[in-house]
């Protein structure tokens, strides 16, 4: 007779039930295998969404296209055509532009200083008001440039220029500092914080474009272009842009190279990961070996009971099969033991790094389906083993 999948399951948690010790332990080698599995797998992942989302702040989809001066016109001021902007706004998987461009004003304090010559080493840009979440930079004090005040006379400082001039803060309910750009008095109404990814503008005064036109003779012609793209595409729009910018003398465009920070990350992450991956499958094949040495003694110990089932009429087919089960069943409980295990340790660890919680679904259940087989592959021969014991020569072992 047949017997049905529900009694070899029962059978196979025979062992488990009466001996629970023994089976705990021959468990805990796959289910060190498998957690360490999880905890490889997932704390990478964890660690790299954090370098990734670090890196966003870094700019590694940043690209920086600047005028380069002609040299066979000495004094010419650098700047790339009107339609720059635009141009680059083309570029399919560019995401978002913005241009700023030097005005060649000087900046005074006071009527009373000199205007003749800009000694203070403070840049006038004329900006858009999308400058600022392209450049990912933040707001110290005030608010920055935005279409209702493009048109009047207002500027932000970056943060050094802001030290330079000696305007720290923009106190409530109090009149906004005023600076003298050339000759025309400018309201104050921002203060940035550092910009790591423009150094430009931390030692630069920010006027609105329109502004710029109106008041200080600004062409309308950009000196910098500011290009995010896709992270996959960083390369190609970096090929392309110069050529895009100015298509007459695309060698009068510098582009700057995109952040190398991210592909030096990724080769660290995975040759960490191919590491510990190696581990894990090591911890396995040893949890497996435990499982497989268990299983032979087991059917050492059991060889009466073997000769009992078959002088009742068990066949080999069902000796085999309680044999094969009981090992699955082992190191099925150990894989979900270990995928336990494994997951509160990412858990633990990812919230102690102040990281975000990432768990690949992928890897829970590629270490439960290894646990698995492995407890076919070493429940295999001592199935065997169990099958070929003849009823006559299992009773009469000692």
């Amino acid at each position: 007779m047949r017997l049905a999948p529900s009694d070899l399951l029962l059978l196979g948690l025979t062992r488990v039930r009466t001996r629970p010790m023994r089976a705990a332990l021959s468990a805990l080698g796959i289910s060190i295998g498998i957690a360490t599995m999880v905890v490889v797998t997932g704390i990478p992942a964890s660690s790299q969404r954090a370098v990734v989302e670090e890196l966003s702040t870094l700019g590694p989809d940043l690209l920086r296209a600047a005028a380069v001066p002609d040299s066979s016109e000495p004094g010419q001021a650098a700047g790339l055509p009107v339609e720059a902007v635009g141009m680059a706004e083309r570029i399919g998987p560019v995401r978002e532009v913005s241009g700023v461009a030097n005005v060649h004003a000087s900046v005074r304090r006071s009527d009373k200083i000199d205007g003749t010559t800009n000694s203070s080493g403070i840049t006038v840009l004329a900006g858009t008001p999308n400058l600022l979440d392209l450049l990912g930079a933040k707001v110290y004090r005030g608010k920055f440039l935005s279409q209702a005040t493009d048109q009047f006379p207002t500027v932000v400082l970056g943060a050094k220029a802001a030290t330079w001039l000696g305007i720290t803060d923009l106190p409530a309910g109090q009149p906004a500092p005023r600076i003298l750009l050339n000759d025309t008095w400018f309201s104050v109404i921002g203060i940035l914080s550092t910009t790591p990814l423009a150094a430009d503008v931390e030692q630069s005064v920010l006027i609105g474009w329109d502004a710029a036109k109106t008041t200080l003779g600004f062409d309308g012609r950009p000196s910098v272009v500011y290009v995010r793209s896709t992270d996959t595409a960083v390369e190609d729009v970096r090929a392309v842009l110069g050529r895009t910018l100015s298509p007459e003398q695309p060698g009068m465009v510098q582009v700057s190279r995109p952040s190398e920070a991210l592909a030096a990350k990724r080769i660290t992450q995975n040759a960490f990961s191919t590491l510990f991956l190696g581990l894990a499958g090591v911890a396995l094949l040893v949890g497996g070996i435990g499982v497989a040495n268990t299983m032979v003694i087991s059917v050492l110990e059991r060889r009466r009971e073997i000769g009992l089932r078959r002088a009742l009429g068990a066949n080999r087919r069902q000796i085999r099969g309680q044999f094969l089960t009981e090992s699955i069943v082992l190191c099925t409980i150990g894989g979900l033991m270990g995928a336990i295990l494994g997951v509160l340790g990412v858990i633990g660890y990812a919230d102690a790094q102040g990281w975000p919680i990432v768990i690949p679904p992928a890897a829970v259940l590629a270490g439960l389906a290894a646990s698995i087989t492995v407890g076919v592959l070493a429940g295999v021969y001592p199935a065997i083993r169990a099958s070929l014991l003849t009823p006559t020569e299992a009773l009469a072992s000692d």
